[in-house]
């Protein structure tokens, strides 16, 4: 049985050279939620509504949804938010492009009848620097289905090769690696959280973090 008690991270980044001669370093982490699917998709949800969690989440500036949509026919919810960050990468990157935020969309797709929550986010601004995307899917864990949910999560950076960023552009990507693992680990902080208030919530138990 594999070890459920904490996320790993795949040795798997790696830096591939495309026909456009165009840098890409990808990377995928897996975590262990002990707590049952319903549980930890609402905790999902509610991650960047939590007033409390903005000290964790400094990162994230502002959260707004755009679309909000149940197809009747499939039963899938569909939505899709706005989500401004500051911008990606360490502090000489930030002064080299100017600007210092990024704005983002993130597409969630949730089938409640196969139980499945896949979320999308990408970057819409900055793009003539950094193309980042990052794909997050829960699902019942195989082991223990009904308890347990496996979130899998792959984020793939790309320098633009004719931009300013260009010539650092191994660089950057390993530190923008380094600085979203330890975004990723301080969301997985703030779900755990929220799982166990959720969890004591439906016990009536008073919860205190």
């Amino acid at each position: 049985m594999k070890n459920s008690n904490h996320s790993s991270f795949e040795a798997s980044a790696e830096e591939k050279n495309t026909k456009q001669n165009r840098m890409v370093r990808a990377y995928s982490q897996e975590h262990t939620y002990k707590h049952p699917w319903e549980r930890v998709t609402a905790a999902s949800w509610r991650k960047f509504a939590d007033p409390e969690n903005k000290r964790t989440l400094s990162h994230i500036l502002e959260v707004d949804t755009l679309n909000h949509k149940l197809d009747s026919s499939s039963g899938k919810l569909h939505t899709t938010r706005a989500i401004t960050i500051h911008a990606p990468g360490p502090w000489f990157v930030r002064k080299i492009i100017g600007q210092d935020i990024c704005h983002c969309v993130e597409s969630t797709v949730v089938d409640a009848k196969s139980r499945s929550m896949q979320l999308a986010t990408r970057n819409i601004s900055l793009q003539k620097f950094i193309e980042v995307e990052e794909k997050i899917r829960y699902d019942p864990h195989p082991e223990n289905p009904n308890e347990w949910t496996i979130c899998k999560q792959e984020t793939s950076i790309r320098i633009k090769p004719l931009s300013t960023l260009a010539s650092m552009a191994e660089k950057i990507e390993q530190r923008c690696v380094d600085r979203f693992q330890v975004n990723s680990a301080k969301g997985r902080e703030v779900m755990e959280r929220i799982c166990k208030y959720l969890e004591a919530e439906s016990r009536g138990i008073s919860f205190r973090s």
